[in-house]
């Protein structure tokens, strides 16, 4: 025999009497325990129970009106509820239990829409495997508020795509000694090394040679981040401040930015390299020892400021990319005191 739930429109809840709390709650992880064996719902909670025909209707109790699936669907309770369900019934449909991430329905909630519990658990058991996050195609994502977790992105056909958003700490062993004082000319968008010792390319992996792939000792290209970047630790005979006054001329103002990051990863211990052909800024090194028995690259580094606003599109865009060339998706993004944050972009198949 199916229930019927009373629609609460202040608190937004439906409460479920009879055996709801053993029926709903204690077997299958819905709403959270009122008294007696009452339980209260989150609209998206009941409307999963009108869908599967478990509830039979919802009474709103301002208006006495009897509110089935349709009905109830209908009116959206709640802001985003439309992809909110389309998530939940997702999930649901792949054994996971999730709970809003609020209280009472969750103890210590994340900062998210949902709490995902591990398979097999619900909760009661004080464990969650996704703090999750939703939102539609259309609703742009701010830097700052990237969180760990997954972020669930409903298209304007319904699909879901899920994305596993984590801060990243990349760290390398690529180091190198550097030379004293390389001479060096600054062309327009670039600076000629010349006579650096071998190790600068081979070992480190600064620059492309003059010469291609045939040298005995490579007189080196290098870009004027690279350039940036051993003038201010001496190892040409450039003014630093020069190379970057000619990066900011080139570039405007996302040099900086860009050269922040590059520094940062070398004293990391990580290579950057250029990312043009991925359509990102640099593509990543961590373990470099010879450019001979180098190996595949394994970041893809976009850099933003902090302030920027992601475009799902976009998100979706960068991820299928670096997935495609076996690589993960690394945003850096610059605060305006020079602080970086790492976060990277993954799809996850829940």
């Amino acid at each position: 025999m199916s229930l019927e739930g009373s629609y609460d429109v202040a608190s937004n809840v439906v409460r479920v009497g009879g055996d709801a709390r053993q029926r709903y709650h204690d077997s299958r992880g819905y709403g959270y325990p009122l008294s007696g064996n009452e339980i209260a719902l989150a609209p998206v909670e009941a409307a999963h129970l009108l869908f599967r025909g478990d509830l039979e209707a919802v009474v709103d109790e301002e208006s006495d009106e009897r509110l089935d699936f349709r009905t109830f669907i209908a009116r959206e309770p709640g802001e985003s509820f439309g992809v909110r369900f389309l998530v939940y019934a997702d999930l649901r449909s792949r054994g996971f239990y999730l709970s809003p991430a609020a209280e009472p329905w969750v103890a210590d909630p994340p900062a998210s829409d949902f709490a995902v519990f591990p398979r097999g658990k619900g909760p009661g058991d004080d464990e969650i495997a996704y703090a999750l996050r939703i939102i539609g195609e259309r609703t742009d994502v701010a830097a700052d508020d990237l969180a760990d977790g997954v972020l669930a992105v409903v298209d304007e056909e319904s699909e879901i795509t899920y994305f596993d958003v984590n801060p990243v700490d990349p760290q390398g062993t690529s180091e190198s000694a550097l030379p004293d004082g390389c001479g060096a000319d600054l062309l327009a968008d670039r600076v000629v090394v010349w006579d650096p010792p071998l190790a600068l390319y081979e070992e480190a992996f600064y620059g492309q040679p003059l010469e291609g792939r045939e040298y005995d000792r490579p007189t080196l290209q290098c870009s004027l981040l690279e350039a940036t970047y051993l003038a201010e630790e001496g190892a040409i005979d450039l003014a630093p401040e020069t190379v970057r006054e000619r990066g900011r001329e080139v570039e405007g103002e996302r040099f900086e930015r860009r050269l922040r990051v590059y520094a940062e990863l070398r004293d990391r211990g990580v290579v950057p390299k250029t990312g043009y052909k991925f359509g990102a800024d640099f593509r990543t090194y961590a373990n470099v020892e010879s450019v001979d028995e180098l190996g595949h690259s394994e970041l893809l580094v976009r850099v933003h400021p902090s302030t920027y606003v992601f475009e799902p599109r976009d998100l979706a865009l960068d991820v299928r990319l670096a997935h495609g060339v076996r690589k993960t998706m690394v945003f850096a993004l610059v605060g305006e005191g020079g602080g970086i944050e790492w976060w990277s972009l993954e799809r996850l198949t829940p």
